[in-house]
């Protein structure tokens, strides 16, 4: 179980070790069935990240309802009382789409660094993690079409929905796309080279470390301590730090390994 640590930032000591959640009482029933106990903790992780995906697609189907809320009043089959020509409220229904994409594609993306796919298959893995790409095509290319098609519309009307449409379609792909994927190997080999060792890491943080001190901790009063695998599977921080790596390098290379962006297959080397 994670386990938070305070620490005197001025001072930067070593800090005092809390846990996370008061530790539950042991019955004798909980005694005799350990393996029941430790497969339903295992098993909330991925619970969680299945949770994230459900609110991902949620968001993403009201998305395109959004868009074909703006294409029905482009078109003029949905008719407003607004004094705006129909380009601006078509707009006005694609920046409730955009918000919606972005935030499911994050989601997504934070449910993909929780439990992540394998990359055996680079199409799929790479399909999988971008997800918010695709959906971003589908919620604003339709729109785009049906805009520079649309006979009845003025030709000021046109130009303004599809660049606005393609500016929207732009920046959803742009925060869509998670250039910092991970995979299932990649965390089976964080959790062999480490083990059972702690590590440490901040919620705001994206990276693991392997010391308390370590420099990018500098300015954090209060930490996380725990296993490679929680540390992954429970707030999605699923790369070493590269100062950590460096500094321990010569303990072990292998570490080398776990900081983005190197093979995991083999120690990396420059």
């Amino acid at each position: 179980m994670a386990e938070v640590i305070k620490r005197d930032v001025k001072k930067g000591g070593e800090g005092e070790k809390v846990q996370k959640t008061a530790p539950k009482k042991t019955t004798k029933k909980a005694a005799e069935e350990p393996a029941v106990e430790e497969k339903k903790s295992s098993m909330l992780p991925k619970g969680k990240a299945n949770g994230l995906r459900v609110a991902a697609v949620i968001l993403w189907v009201l998305a395109i309802v959004a868009e074909v809320f703006a294409i029905l009043v482009f078109t003029g089959k949905l008719e407003l009382p607004l004094p705006f020509d129909v380009a601006y409220i078509s707009l006005g229904f694609l920046a409730i789409d955009l918000i919606l994409l972005i935030i499911g594609s994050q989601l997504w993306k934070r449910a993909n660094h929780k439990d992540p796919a394998s990359e055996k298959d680079k199409v799929k893995f790479w399909l999988w993690n971008n997800m918010g790409v695709l959906v971003a095509v589908v919620a604003f290319v339709p729109f785009i079409i049906i805009s520079l098609t649309d006979k009845n519309a003025s030709a000021k009307s046109k130009k303004i929905a599809a660049i606005g449409a393609a500016i929207a379609l732009a920046i959803g792909t742009i925060c869509s796309i998670d250039y910092h994927p991970f995979s299932q190997e990649k965390q089976s080999n964080a959790e062999a080279v480490l083990g059972d060792t702690t590590v440490y890491w901040t919620k705001g943080g994206s990276r693991y470390h392997l010391d308390q001190d370590c420099s990018a901790l500098a300015n954090s009063a209060e930490l996380l301590g725990g296993t490679v695998k929680e540390a992954i599977e429970t707030d999605g921080k699923d790369y070493l730090c590269k100062f950590c790596a460096k500094k321990h390098a010569e303990e072990n290379e292998a570490y080398n390994n776990l900081v983005y962006g190197a093979n995991a297959e083999a120690p990396a080397t420059e």
